[in-house]
């Protein structure tokens, strides 16, 4: 996705949010705020975004958003288990009606044969309890597979969470 698509996707967003009186939080691994940065860009958006975590280690995601550690020890930072505890700390939190996580192998480092190169998992949530989480395997460079990340991230929130309001 070019800037372009990923501003048009956190400007449909934030015209459905603010038109709903909702607000979204972001939490953020392999991405290290990059989806903030998209969301931040539109004039306004602090009447529809709350905050994000960029929660890059498995300290701060223990600190930030309550993932334990049993969690991170038994599945790893890039997992389902971890993604989902993601939301749901983002949730808990933040002011926010919906969150939305990232967590991932951006590369070049970091793979290995269950979980290679390019492997992210996103989750998507509310306050009314619905999760919904997926895993991608992107291709590329460690840019490329970020930004994939980042347009599907914008894209899960109109797609599992929009319809759902």
């Amino acid at each position: 996705m070019t800037d372009e698509q990923l501003q048009t996707l956190a400007q449909a967003i934030g015209n459905q949010l603010h038109g709903k009186g909702v607000m979204l939080a972001t939490a953020e691994s392999c991405t290290g705020g990059w989806v903030g940065k998209v969301i931040t860009d539109i004039v306004g958006s602090s009447s529809w975004f709350d905050r994000g975590f960029i929660t890059y280690t498995n300290k701060a995601k223990q600190e930030l958003l309550g993932v334990s550690a049993e969690t991170l020890n038994a599945f790893g930072a890039v997992s389902e288990e971890t993604v989902c505890e993601m939301v749901k700390g983002a949730l808990e939190h933040s002011n926010a009606d919906l969150a939305l996580a990232i967590t991932g192998i951006a590369g070049p480092g970091g793979a290995t044969t269950e979980k290679p190169l390019g492997t992210v998992w996103l989750a998507w949530g509310n306050s009314d309890g619905y999760l919904h989480s997926e895993r991608y395997q992107f291709t590329g460079e460690r840019e490329a597979v970020r930004r994939q990340a980042v347009g599907c991230a914008l894209d899960g929130v109109l797609k599992h969470l929009l319809h759902k309001l």
